[in-house]
């Protein structure tokens, strides 16, 4: 496994890179599943999908800055750097901090359902991230460790620091795709149905269970951000879980108090 390299094609000043091919169709898959969703369960899914762009734009900014804060090292000598998001450089708890916050304040403002609305969202955020991450691949980024087997071949050029020696590293992007894959099925083949009288159980399984994806896949990677001795993703991953746990209580308690809440 290696990348055939992170440019698409050009056509003249105008390059086109995987990441960028990747992102789009991203998001336009879970926009797509969003309305579908959204129209199947009555709700005002134009309203929604609204709510649901912005809440993508905003969650875009945050994963930037969310990166360039805990890699301010690079990005300080090259500040030039900063805007060039279609080389990479999105960090995903960023995203996933900014974007449902602003989707949410959203949805309030709009006097949309917030809670079911976070709900349709979820499947979609996770297939979203599924597909992302093989925008890593083409730029050779966000692996982990060496490893001894065939897997993912790393020019020499993208190598670290102390690593030129090695050629085959572990593909933590490829074990976070097929785990945030496994989530959107769950999600949608298992949990759905089980929580639909539970408006908001679903988003905060998710959270739940990407955190805890996210905890284990980190723990291989190469380019983690760190805060003294802890890696700073498994930190925000620990602090999801406990989100989660405590949403989902918190919306268990809701049902019980109020079934005909939505």
């Amino acid at each position: 496994m290696s990348s055939p390299g992170a440019i698409a094609f050009q056509l003249g000043p105008i390059v086109i890179r995987w990441y960028g091919i990747l992102m789009a169709t991203a998001i336009v898959v879970g926009l797509w599943l969003g309305f579908r969703q959204a129209k199947r369960e009555g709700l005002p899914a134009d309203d929604i999908i609204s709510a649901g762009q912005w809440a993508i734009l905003a969650g875009l900014a945050g994963a930037r800055v969310y990166e360039v804060i805990f890699n301010w090292d690079y990005y300080g000598r090259y500040p030039s750097k900063i805007v060039a998001v279609w080389e990479g450089g999105l960090a995903m708890h960023g995203g996933l901090i900014v974007g449902p916050l602003v989707g949410a304040w959203l949805a309030y403002r709009w006097r949309l359902p917030i809670l079911r609305g976070l709900d349709v969202a979820a499947p979609s955020i996770v297939l979203g991230q599924a597909i992302g991450r093989w925008g890593n691949f083409f730029n050779e980024e966000a692996f982990g460790r060496p490893t001894d087997l065939p897997w993912l071949y790393i020019a020499p050029e993208h190598r670290p620091l102390g690593y030129a020696q090695f050629e085959y590293f572990h593909p933590t992007f490829l074990y976070e795709s097929i785990w945030d894959f496994a989530v959107f099925l769950l999600l949608v083949g298992v949990l759905r149905s089980r929580l639909r009288h539970r408006p908001g159980a679903l988003f905060f399984a998710y959270v739940g269970l990407y955190s805890i994806g996210r905890f284990a896949i980190e723990a291989l990677r190469l380019d983690s951000f760190w805060l003294g001795p802890v890696r700073v993703p498994q930190l925000a991953s620990v602090i999801g879980v406990l989100v989660a746990v405590a949403g989902m209580a918190w919306t268990s308690r809701r049902a019980t108090a109020s079934p005909a809440t939505s």
